[in-house]
């Protein structure tokens, strides 16, 4: 399996096969804690071949910088069949996120794991904004 896109972004959507995305980030900024994220989402798409057909469990955690957990980890599980005349296929899924919350400043990460292998880590900042700043 080959991760094509993995992004933390405002807002995604699978509209009909086609992953759109917008406003891919990797910094909040905010000027005191706790620090609350109204809405994001993850855009992820996956090349999957023929010998990875089949279920698969996907597992999604926000860390700290100490590897705590931010929020409580998003499991799914999906399942992929690939046409005959097919060698492989693409596989979107759009998580949307809402009230994301991060109790102080600092360096965090959105971590991915499929079938219980790490696959794939975003980083996250979140940032004091100076007074004075927009």
């Amino acid at each position: 399996m080959k991760i094509e896109v993995f992004a933390l972004c405002d807002a995604a959507v699978d509209y009909s096969g086609k992953l759109s995305l917008l406003g891919a980030f990797d910094g909040i900024f905010a000027r005191e804690t706790p620090v609350v994220h109204p809405q994001c989402a993850i855009a992820l798409r996956l090349r999957v071949s023929r010998t990875e057909e089949g279920r698969h469990h996907l597992v999604i955690n926000f860390i700290d910088a100490d590897g705590h957990p931010v929020m409580p980890g998003v499991n799914a599980n999906f399942e992929v069949r690939i046409p005959p005349e097919r060698d492989s296929v693409s596989v979107n899924l759009v998580l949307n996120i809402h009230q994301l919350r991060f109790a102080t400043f600092g360096d965090y990460a959105v971590d991915l794991s499929i079938d219980d292998h790490p696959e794939a880590s975003l980083p996250l900042v979140v940032v004091q904004r100076q007074p004075g700043t927009p």
